[in-house]
């Protein structure tokens, strides 16, 4: 099994297919098989990278770690380490503070971004005033049985896609509230640092995510210069595992420009 050794992180990562490098980095729910319905569409066309953030199985943290302060350091070492000079990034929910505080340091490595489900670290008081208005749901909600990353809609139509998202997340032994928090001190992101973006920037979202308001995705990309919205319906958060078909012809589209700007 592949891992790259950090200072007190054990980080792992998985290379599958080749062509341009396209990096994706998973959410709080997730791991590196999050992805496991955009890799096999990609890998003919693109060197698919998929990682485990430290502390999510099977990467590991000693106790006590700097946990999400380390992740774009993180990120920066993995390409080293693959000796990848440009990079596609692709960022669901927490992993959207990965890949833009990625971009932001390293712009001229970044090729394209797409922000799936997150406003990443942005730090902004539009923002900030919708989330104080629509607190998002908890994220498990214990009393129906829904996880609220996978959504009620994910939960009825899709049972069998519902359980697969549980099983995926029960992999990960991080203290999610620990977590959370260390993101949400993470948010220090000017709106004026987005302006500076010069790279193309897809942003996604579900009409139904009730754990990242979609208006708040909204927010994000009318920062960045030339982003794109595209809200999708029918989708809770995780459009990427919910609704793979149109996740998989956005990022098809998308990255297919490469070149063509």
């Amino acid at each position: 099994m592949p891992f790259l050794h950090r200072p007190g992180c054990d980080l792992y990562y998985e290379v599958t297919g080749a062509g341009p490098a396209v990096v994706f980095a998973h959410g709080l729910g997730g791991n590196h098989l999050s992805w496991w319905q955009q890799v096999p569409h990609l890998a003919e066309r693109y060197t698919c990278i998929t990682f485990s953030h430290r502390g999510f199985g099977p990467s590991r943290e000693d106790p006590g770690g700097p946990g999400p302060a380390a992740f774009v350091d993180d990120l920066g070492a993995l390409l080293d380490r693959l000796g990848i000079g440009d990079v596609r990034l692709v960022a669901q929910s927490m992993g959207g503070w990965t890949c833009l505080g990625y971009a932001l340091h390293a712009p001229e490595r970044v090729r394209r971004l797409v922000m799936a489900s997150t406003f990443g670290s942005l730090a902004d008081p539009e923002l900030d005033a919708l989330l104080m208005a629509r607190q998002p749901r908890s994220w498990g909600d214990q009393t129906s049985g829904v996880h609220a990353a996978a959504g009620e809609r994910m939960g009825r139509e899709q049972p069998a896609l519902h359980f697969l998202y549980r099983e995926i997340e029960a992999l990960n032994a991080v203290d999610r509230a620990t977590v959370l928090s260390g993101l949400i001190a993470l948010r220090t992101t000017p709106p004026a640092a987005l302006a500076a973006l010069a790279m193309p920037v897809l942003c996604v979202v579900g009409d139904e995510d009730v754990v990242i308001p979609p208006d708040s995705v909204a927010i994000l990309a009318s920062r960045i210069p030339g982003a794109r919205l595209v809200r999708v319906p029918a989708a809770g958060h995780s459009v990427y595992f919910e609704r793979a078909e149109t996740f998989n012809r956005l990022l098809d589209e998308f990255l297919s420009e490469d070149g063509r700007r």
